[in-house]
């Protein structure tokens, strides 16, 4: 069997799905390995469980493969084509459509092949219009998502013998995109990674949403990339590119491209939440890159702050396992020059999984005293019996202080 990342936690939620008779749908940024997932590793594991090769079938929409696949974009032409390939009503069948959102009215089709008992459907799409709003209509309530990310630090490290502190420095500075793994200098990586954005993602936008102004949403992606991990939201952002890019954009055109490279996987907002109020802030948002590389890249390489990509990498981390990511805001009533007045405090991330809750610090550094007790502050500040962590940037031993919050390092947090 061919050596690669195996990817196990994709995997096993692939296995964990296998002929629920459900569509299993799944999604993520383009190149971000989701071809790979199901064409190599899943099919090897299906070969090594006894499937026939001949009862694995896997048509491609993606644009690199439109000359193999090309005419069955059109929807008859792929229904006569899979119906062909099934000979027997009692075989299992595993159908694999890549991109399938290329073909117009593929919805049909899946769910014609869905509702016979020997067949189980796989599909990908690197846009999640046609999932988030429309899933419960499109699937008839049957459709089962799989979330791909590029590679996890853990994933990164795989087969690597350098010290861990110099993997991480190449982890963020250029990310975890798959296709790096065949770039070998600097360079390449670099020019690798801005082609993604120039020819792949902003084409794919512009492209599928009719945008007319390419320049100024390249500018917004570029006013995210830049403020990862700050409070925004549209009419912060209009400003931002007015006064510094010179370009000018109203809110509600904004709102609409952010939607956009969000559908597009490439960024993630998390709301602000109000832990002792219990309420969603709904106007404002923090937004993370689904690669720090990508990220990096669309900036040039010029914001490399640590601190940032750090918290941004602990976000994708966490949604990687699984869990609902919010900023946590907390508020005090305390004396201020000779006044009571409301003090906001903010906690990095509020995770939770349905039956886990944590409060999560990122702190790069507790160098002193002064610095610990700012990290603190927030977290003392929350009087529930939920789990407090923070996630220190240096090597440090696991402990838990006498207030009961936990300190792990960055490296532990990632890799364990």
């Amino acid at each position: 069997m061919a050596q690669y990342i195996q990817r196990d936690t994709y995997l096993q939620q692939l296995i964990n799905r296998m002929d629920n008779g459900e569509v299993k749908i799944v999604t993520g940024p383009r190149r971000s390995g989701k071809s790979w997932l199901l064409n190599r590793i899943f099919k090897d594991y299906l070969l090594s469980k006894g499937v026939l090769e001949e009862n694995i079938i896997i048509v491609s929409f993606d644009v690199d493969d439109e000359e193999e696949n090309g005419d069955l974009t059109d929807r008859k032409a792929l229904k006569s084509y899979l119906y062909s390939r099934i000979t027997s009503e009692q075989a299992p069948y595993y159908i694999i459509l890549d991109e399938v959102q290329e073909v117009d009215g593929f919805e049909k089709i899946v769910n014609g092949l869905n509702a016979k008992d020997n067949i189980d459907v796989y599909i990908t799409g690197s846009n999640s219009h046609f999932l988030s709003s429309d899933i419960k209509t499109i699937f008839r309530g049957r459709g089962d998502e799989v979330k791909v990310h590029p590679f996890s630090f853990k994933e990164f490290c795989t087969n690597r013998t350098e010290p861990v502190s110099e993997l991480w420095k190449e982890y963020y500075t250029y990310g975890g995109m798959p296709g790096l793994l065949k770039q070998r200098t600097p360079e390449q990586k670099v020019a690798y990674l801005q082609r993604l954005w120039n020819k792949t993602y902003l084409d794919d936008v512009v492209e599928r949403h009719n945008v007319k102004n390419r320049e100024a949403l390249s500018a917004l992606a570029d006013a995210l990339c830049s403020s990862v991990g700050s409070l925004t939201n549209p009419n912060r952002v209009s400003n931002i590119l007015q006064s510094v890019q010179k370009v000018k954009i109203d809110p509600d055109t904004i709102a609409n491209y952010i939607s956009y490279l969000e559908e597009a996987f490439l960024f993630e907002g998390a709301k602000r939440f109000n832990i002792k109020g219990n309420k969603y802030y709904e106007s404002i948002k923090k937004y993370y890159a689904a690669d720090v590389g990508l990220r990096n890249a669309k900036l040039n390489f010029r914001q490399q702050e640590v601190t940032h990509i750090m918290e941004n990498v602990i976000y994708n981390e966490l949604r990687m396992r699984g869990f609902a990511v919010d900023v946590g805001l907390v508020e005090a009533r305390e004396m201020r020059n000779g006044k009571m007045e409301y003090i906001q405090y903010e906690v990095d991330f509020i995770a939770s999984n349905g039956t886990d809750k944590y409060y999560i610090q990122s702190a790069f550094a507790l160098d002193t005293e002064e610095k610990k007790q700012q990290e603190l502050k927030s977290l003392l500040k929350i009087d529930d019996s939920f789990r407090k962590i923070v996630i220190v940037g240096n090597d440090i031993a696991e402990y838990t202080d006498e207030k009961g919050i936990r300190y792990i390092g960055l490296f532990q947090f990632l890799l364990q």
